[in-house]
């Protein structure tokens, strides 16, 4: 992962799709989009196609999306051939065209493929050279109530947009984990098989709690840059996972071995519970309001909400230092909860983030103080028009 950014670094450079083009996805037969580089904001009534359309930028970028659907799922009904999704990406060192989705696969294959210049990638992660994708959607707002589960997803998605192998990591893990879980039913299974498995599953239980406790360290250090009086909190954060806790401690072989003997020595308590009990799938993230000194989940929802963007934010501009590119944001009915001056405040901080970002809503009064920094689309039954 990178060091930390310098305090005077440069102003990331800025990242922006100007054309976006969707073949049966959800609820859109056909659509082409052409995008200046400024923020765009779609406004409609609900269910008209406004997340629809963040969704389908959300796949210009690794994993199953933002709403983390299957890919079968999100092509539309009786389509005859899948879901295809085409976006033309600026970039500082030019136009890049990228194609993804499931048009062209033979019956059945429900693996994405995608494009970049008409060339096929050899994984999804490559996309992640020419963009960085960050979302904040309503159903995030439980993020700090909800499952640890959810957490995890959301640290890891963190980690990944600044650290681009950390995708593979975990996907890696949880297959050498699945392949434990399955050899521990088994009535005599095989010593050495088990040893097999559990030595690179510590080498990447180790990378994983690595890169996320480096996340965390750099995450608080761009936390304490903020100003004291943002509009929204700051927010302490920690993670809560033994092997976590080790980084820095031990030495990554010590704690490597640590992880490796416990997997060897807990098999049968495996066994028994038919899961593994320990591990970085078994960490979680922990926030805390700091001016109110209160653990986030204790919060009220507004509170919450606030907080929750004021992380997304730290996010951004970390990501943008670190990368050297501004995020693409979308923002999934921001401003329903916001009073006029936490809106105001909010628009000024995404343009001073230096990127291009994608806002919805079903007021477009609430995007009056974007006007003439904004490009504004009426969304109605999956028809987008100008405003």
């Amino acid at each position: 992962m990178a060091d930390d950014p310098p305090m005077d670094a440069g102003k990331p450079a800025r990242v922006s799709i100007s054309r976006l083009k969707l073949s049966n996805f959800r609820n859109y037969e056909s659509l082409s989009l052409r995008l200046a580089p400024s923020h765009v904001v779609l406004t409609g009534e609900n269910g008209a196609g406004k997340t629809n359309l963040l969704e389908a930028v959300s796949f210009l970028s690794p994993g199953r999306g933002l709403r983390r659907a299957t890919y079968t799922d999100v092509t539309r009904n009786n389509a005859i051939d899948g879901f295809a999704i085409h976006a033309s990406i600026d970039t500082a060192e030019g136009t890049v065209d990228v194609g993804t989705g499931l048009a062209g696969n033979a019956p059945g294959d429900t693996a994405r493929r995608v494009r970049v210049n008409g060339v096929t990638a050899t994984s999804a992660d490559d996309l992640l050279d020419y963009s960085r994708i960050l979302w904040l959607v309503p159903a995030m707002d439980g993020l700090f109530t909800g499952p640890a589960g959810d957490r995890r997803r959301f640290l890891d998605r963190m980690v990944l947009a600044i650290d681009p192998a950390h995708g593979k990591r975990v996907l890696d893990y949880e297959k050498s984990m699945r392949s434990r879980n399955r050899l521990l039913t088994e009535e005599r299974a095989n010593a050495s098989w088990l040893d097999a498995i559990e030595t690179p599953m510590a080498e990447l239980g180790i990378a994983i709690a690595a890169a996320r406790a480096e996340l965390m360290r750099l995450i608080n250090g761009m936390i304490e840059r903020m100003p004291d009086d943002t509009p929204f909190p700051k927010a302490d954060c920690l993670l809560e996972g033994e092997l976590e806790q080790r980084i820095g401690i031990e030495s990554a072989t010590d704690v490597e071995e640590i992880f490796r003997r416990a997997l060897h020595d807990g098999r049968s308590r495996d066994r028994a519970a038919g899961r593994t009990l320990d591990g970085p799938h078994r960490s979680d993230l922990l926030v805390r309001h700091r001016p109110k000194s209160m653990p986030a989940e204790l919060c009220s929802t507004g509170e919450q909400k606030a907080l929750l963007i004021g992380l997304i934010l730290s996010h951004a501009r970390l990501t943008g230092e670190l990368a050297g590119m501004a995020p693409i944001l979308l923002l999934d009915e921001i401003a329903a909860h916001l009073d006029e001056g936490r809106r105001a405040a909010l628009f000024d901080i995404i343009e001073e983030l230096g990127g291009q970002a994608f806002m919805t809503g079903t007021d477009q009064a609430l995007f009056k103080s974007l006007e003439g920094r904004a490009q504004f689309f009426d969304v109605s039954h999956g028809e987008v028009t100008g405003v």
